[in-house]
């Protein structure tokens, strides 16, 4: 693949260097909230920062921002980690806004105490309702001029818990006519009484998020805090926020900012997400339907794919959605070179073979994988009763149909070629197909039949080897490009996006472990879900671009 070149966050750092920024003193950050999975749009995130890191040869934090006990808990944080070390990435420092709270209770003093921060009396309606519009100044709190000894009496009484959660905030005195909305004195500690997934009930008061991330930030000494787009308006305020700090000792960070990850078809709101897993849409936040990184590692995708993925889709300015498509092209691409080749059979139509002898079994040989011939063959029977797929079958004449039809002839996969001769229905329904084969038509074999032509060529399975098995297959979760654009996500949802089917596959699939991924003949790649009785495979993804359709 050719070099692309450096992008536009390794020029910066480049630049930065050049004009004598140490190597040494380079340092990022990867910082989610623990209030969901990570789901694909944190992928480029992630990825972002940590290839940065291993260029650069620089350390890279996690960092939980940890500020609203209302919607964070244990269990985001462990899959948050879980997930980035299945992705194969490491941090330096497993680190938590919570770690900070006393320094940045004190900083607030210290805002206040500077005439820099105010505690305001409104309430939250009231606070809205002043601050103006991008073309409209807001309007001073009657709080603004409170004095500084009565904000900070009430602000300490704010965090030993005297005032009730809304009765009060603390806020950034700034400008209520700056054309940055962010910067018309911005809340930045709210009151609540809620337990903190590590301090407990230790703290009454806790920072917002603009507040906690620059000053965070600084105190880990992070060289190059990178953001998405969507934290483009919030630089000047974490630059306001630093020197409002001042005279800061060591490294102060810079913020700078790239696209957000946008895929077709796909939700990244963490709350549409837990929406979805709260109503039961879908079996929680590992369901494969859904974009969270556990989702699709229990689909089968892999951490070599997903960061392929993030680097064909590359680092820009310049928000974008990318096609589902291509997510699926990388996948597809890493599974048929790495996954071995297996025969299973999704909606079953038996066929005998009315010339070929009864009781007998044939040994044939099936190819491993043919882009790794190392692995050589394996060995699979064929016999007078087997099954193929339902829809290999049309009882009806159709010119735009080459597969099996009564009177048409098809090759079975590593077999022989077959003719269809009779229908066997019930209720009007077919139960079976009988067939002749050409003993002479043996692939492989050498023979003038072996190479005559037909117009299609079908996956088989044995009778004696079929295997029940639990296949679910998976389509997207919604059925329009951009869901939830009117605030109808429900609506959007589509209906088919999960059928399980009762299929055959062969006797040594059963025996496979799980997460083990295979390709299935003709049909896709499929990756097991469990060893159970019946054993349960997942689909990730087709052999061809569907999505075009």
């Amino acid at each position: 693949m050719k070099n692309k070149g450096p992008n536009f966050l390794e020029q910066i750092i480049d630049g930065d260097l050049k004009k004598g920024f140490s190597k040494k003193s380079l340092r990022f950050r990867f910082p989610p909230e623990p209030n969901g999975y990570l789901h694909i749009g944190h992928l480029k995130a992630i990825c972002v920062n940590f290839n940065l890191g291993e260029k650069y040869g620089a350390p890279v934090n996690l960092r939980f921002d940890d500020t609203n006990p209302e919607k964070e808990a244990k269990e985001y944080v462990e899959a948050i980690k879980n997930d980035i070390k299945w992705l194969g990435f490491k941090w330096e420092k497993e680190c938590y806004a919570s770690d900070y709270f006393q320094q940045l209770y004190e900083w607030a003093q210290k805002l206040i105490s500077n005439g820099h921060a105010y505690v305001d009396s409104q309430t939250s309606e009231e606070i809205a309702s002043q601050k103006g519009t991008p073309l409209e100044p807001g309007k001073n709190s009657p709080h603004r001029t409170r004095g500084i000894e009565e904000s900070r009496l009430l602000f300490e009484e704010m965090c030993s818990g005297k005032h009730k959660p809304g009765e009060h905030v603390l806020r950034a005195k700034i400008d209520m006519s700056s054309s940055n909305m962010l910067m018309r004195d911005p809340v930045i500690y709210r009151s609540m009484d809620s337990v903190h997934h590590r301090t407990g009930k230790a703290w009454k008061v806790y920072p917002l998020y603009d507040w906690t991330h620059g000053e965070s930030d600084y105190i880990e000494q992070v060289s190059h805090s990178l953001c998405t787009l969507e934290f483009e308006p919030h630089r000047e305020l974490y630059d306001w926020f630093l020197d409002a700090l001042e005279p800061l000792e060591g490294i102060r960070p810079k913020q700078r900012e790239f696209s957000r990850l946008n895929l077709s078809y796909t939700v990244t709101s963490k709350r549409v997400l837990a929406q979805l897993v709260a109503s039961g849409v879908v079996k929680g936040w590992d369901d494969p339907r859904l974009p969270t990184i556990s989702g699709l590692r229990r689909r089968g995708y892999t951490p070599s794919a997903l960061k392929q993925f993030v680097n064909t889709a590359g680092v820009s300015k310049r928000e974008n959605v990318i096609d589902a498509s291509l997510l699926e092209f990388c996948i597809r691409a890493d599974l048929n070179e790495k996954a071995p080749r297996a025969r299973a059979v999704l909606s079953p139509l038996k066929i005998t073979i009315k010339n070929y002898p009864e009781h007998q079994k044939e040994k044939l040989s099936f190819e491993i994988n043919p882009q790794r011939k190392e692995l050589g063959t394996r060995e699979i029977y064929f016999e007078r009763e087997i099954y193929i797929e339902r829809e290999d079958f049309k009882e009806e004449e159709d010119e735009n149909f080459y597969r099996l039809t009564k009177g048409q002839e098809v090759r079975l996969k590593n077999a022989y070629i077959v003719k269809a001769e009779e229908v066997v229905k019930k209720n009007n329904t077919i139960q079976e197909i009988i067939c002749s084969y050409d003993p002479k038509s043996k692939s492989g074999s050498g023979t003038k039949e072996s190479s005559r032509k037909v117009k299609a060529t079908i996956h088989w399975l044995g009778k004696s080897e079929a295997i029940p098995a639990k296949i679910n297959i998976y389509d997207r979760l919604f059925k329009v490009a951009e869901p939830g654009k009117e605030n109808k996500i429900l609506e959007d949802l589509n209906e088919n996006s999960l059928i399980t089917l009762d299929a055959f596959i062969e006797p040594h699939l059963k025996e496979a472990s799980e997460k083990q991924t295979f390709q299935f003949q003709r049909l896709g790649y499929f990756i097991k879900e469990n060893n159970k009785e019946t054993p349960v495979f997942n689909k990730t993804v087709s052999l061809k671009d569907t999505w075009k359709k």
